[in-house]
């Protein structure tokens, strides 16, 4: 016994080795739950965890450049160097997509337009 913490026998070599197998017992029942945890984790769960976080950013940074309005609290030059760098490495498409937008608007406001002049026609 160990006189310096006496509340603290030393154990007798048959309780050392049943402490010890114990002990190996818990650790591969713990190793076995925590794998089975983290491959639950890493294969069902951390695709979503990722997915959601970065759609999560991803609004968040397309919120802030769909509100013009920020451009008065985040910064004025923030926003025109977002529109500059845009519009220099984007010229054709922005302006390509912008007449597409402006052609499928005329086609529906013409379809509209029809519409209602039919609707007020008499039978």
């Amino acid at each position: 016994m160990d006189k310096e913490f006496p509340l603290y026998p030393d154990l007798s070599p048959e309780a050392a080795e049943e402490a010890a197998q114990l002990l190996e017992t818990f650790k591969g029942k713990m190793l076995k739950v925590c794998e089975e945890t983290l491959s639950t984790l890493y294969t069902d769960i951390s695709a979503y965890i990722e997915s959601d976080q970065w759609s999560n950013f991803r609004n968040q940074v397309l919120d802030g450049l769909k509100n013009y309005n920020n451009r008065k609290i985040q910064g004025k030059y923030d926003f025109a160097a977002i529109r500059k760098a845009i519009l220099d490495e984007h010229r054709a498409d922005i302006i390509d997509d912008l007449d597409q937008d402006m052609l499928e608007e005329i086609q529906t406001l013409k379809m509209r337009i029809r519409h209602m002049e039919e609707m007020r026609r008499p039978f």
